[in-house]
This record gives C-alpha cells, structure tokens and sequence, in this order.
C-alpha cells in the first residue's frame, strides 16, 4: 500500500494487475483502490484530479478532470472516501503519481497529494517484472 498525508489528509493507494484484461504484448490493466480519510478539522470537497501516468519506456501521459469517478465527495472530519478505477499501459510496468484539489469551507483551494504507485505485472513464473 502506498500513502501520503497533506493537510491531515491521507490518500492511500492499492494497485492490483488484473491479468482478464490484460493481453501480453499489448496491453496491461490494472485496477487501484484509493482511500481518503480526512483526519483535519475542517469539511472539505474533491474538486479536480491530475494524473501523471508513465510506462516503462518513459512515455508520460498526464490526465485532468472535474472530481473522481464521477464525483466531488465532501468529506467532513473523521470521514472517508473510498474509489476504484482502472488504467491501461502498453508496457508491463509503470507508475502513477498526481493530486487532488480540494475546497474547504471558507473557499480556500489547496491540493493534496496522491503517492506515487508502482504498477506492476507478474511474469509468466510469478515473480514481478520490471521492465
């Protein structure tokens, strides 16, 4: 699991290879968890992300959008936000990095970070290869 905490918010990752959609020598899927826990005194909303996706041969692809999965959840303290979503790469390894921005009650725009997160698939023998 990967984690990073900005502003008493934590942001927790977990890749998984998901080989049913994959197809060796093409494409690569994998599907991540992430995990917002807003351990802060204030309510805060998801406005927009930015990815920065990069495969094993360098190539970068960066990605923006309003919100996650379709939404701008709020969460107020102790609460946490919990998602699923998925990316393909080319090649049989990579990673992911990028933010959050976030609102709080008073209009304030920060953002918070997502860790980076290694995407990897498992060789044919099992054992994890790194392009």
């Amino acid at each position: 699991m990967y984690r990073a905490v900005t502003r008493q918010i934590e942001v927790t990752v977990e890749p998984n290879f998901m080989p049913d959609r994959s197809s060796v020598g093409r494409e690569y899927f994998w599907s991540y968890t992430i995990v917002i826990t807003n351990s802060g005194p204030e309510t805060v909303q998801l406005r927009t992300r930015h990815w920065i996706i990069t495969d094993a041969t360098g190539r970068r692809q960066e990605v923006r959008g309003e919100g996650v999965v379709g939404e701008q959840p709020v969460l107020a303290p102790g609460e946490r936000f919990e998602y699923t979503s998925g990316v393909p790469l080319s090649t049989a390894s990579g990673f992911m990095t990028g933010s959050y921005q976030m609102v709080n009650e008073s209009g304030e725009r920060f953002d918070i970070d997502v860790p980076t997160f290694s995407l990897d698939s498992p060789s044919p023998d099992g054992k994890r290869v790194l392009n």
